[in-house]
């Protein structure tokens, strides 16, 4: 399924235009802004946002050099939508995005993750290392069934599954402290003109892998061992208010070595940390970047 281009007219603070490319057969949209000679940042959303989440962020990015890339993930935003929802797997988020990355060319990437954006952003540094000169995390961690999710999670889980109604701006209003304006919601909802469109959105909750059998815990756990030996610039900036990831970073300064000495920050935000904070998120990595290419 695709969007019709009619519902992302006018979008607040979002002028810019994607480009496109196809993976397999699907869709998907990037935004990709900034000097093409300039350090690559990679913006990756999560659920059940769109590259619309980085707004705040990407104008403070390019005005200080940077190549912004930010691509809506398959079933969201202004990407192709598979319409059933086992047709989202968490290795096609993976292989997707990679694919992105290879038909672009991108390398000496500063990846930024956010929810499902740092479940495929972390997979995907750790399995082409080779691509990623420094790594920033918000909100989100790489799951490996070696934790009991919290019970915030779980709710959300069974939320999204069996909710008849599924409401994409609400969610994200209350997730954020940052409530939302009336026309910031309608951007958040463009993507889905009608329930037929959120299988994506859907489906996301339940692949996050809690059990041994999971088909995707053999290749996170083999991404996080390749963690713990990772040493290039690791930084974590995370929304304290967030129920569910608001402590996450812990163990990522712990487990990862380049997480050592760099200036982690918890800001006042929720899971939606980009809505809350997101100048300061941008000032962050934009410093980041500057010092770690010092």
């Amino acid at each position: 399924m695709r969007t019709p281009d009619d519902r992302f007219a006018d979008l607040p603070d979002f002028p810019y235009t994607p480009r496109y490319l196809d993976l397999d057969g699907v869709r998907m949209a990037v935004v990709d802004e900034g000097a093409r000679d300039g350090d690559t940042v990679l913006l990756l959303h999560g659920e059940p946002t769109w590259g619309y989440l980085y707004r705040k962020m990407i104008p403070t990015l390019v005005d200080a050099g940077l190549r912004v890339v930010v691509p809506d993930l398959i079933g969201f935003g202004r990407s192709d939508k598979p319409a059933s929802i086992e047709d989202y797997t968490y290795q096609k988020h993976v292989d997707w995005t990679f694919g992105m990355v290879t038909a672009l060319g991108l390398d000496d990437i500063t990846l930024f993750g956010q929810d499902w954006g740092s479940l495929i952003g972390l997979r995907i540094a750790a399995e082409h290392p080779e691509r990623f000169a420094r790594i920033v995390i918000a909100n989100g961690f790489l799951p490996t069934a070696q934790r009991s999710p919290s019970a915030a999670f779980l709710v959300w889980r069974t939320f999204a599954r069996w909710t008849p109604v599924f409401p994409i701006s609400r969610i994200v209003d209350t997730g954020s402290l940052t409530r939302l304006t009336k026309v910031e919601r309608a951007a958040y909802d463009a993507p889905f003109p009608t329930k037929e469109y959120k299988a994506g959105a859907r489906a996301f909750p339940r692949l996050v892998p809690l059990d041994e059998d999971d088909p995707a815990i053999p290749a996170n756990r083999a991404a996080w061992e390749m963690l713990a030996s990772w040493d290039k610039p690791f930084l974590t900036l995370f929304g304290t208010k967030d129920p569910i990831l608001g402590r996450g970073d812990g163990p990522l300064q712990r487990h990862i070595p380049g997480a050592a000495g760099q200036p982690h920050d918890r800001l006042r935000g929720g899971h939606f940390i980009q809505e809350d904070q997101g100048p300061e998120l941008a000032r962050g990595i934009v410093d980041f970047v500057n010092r770690a290419s010092s």
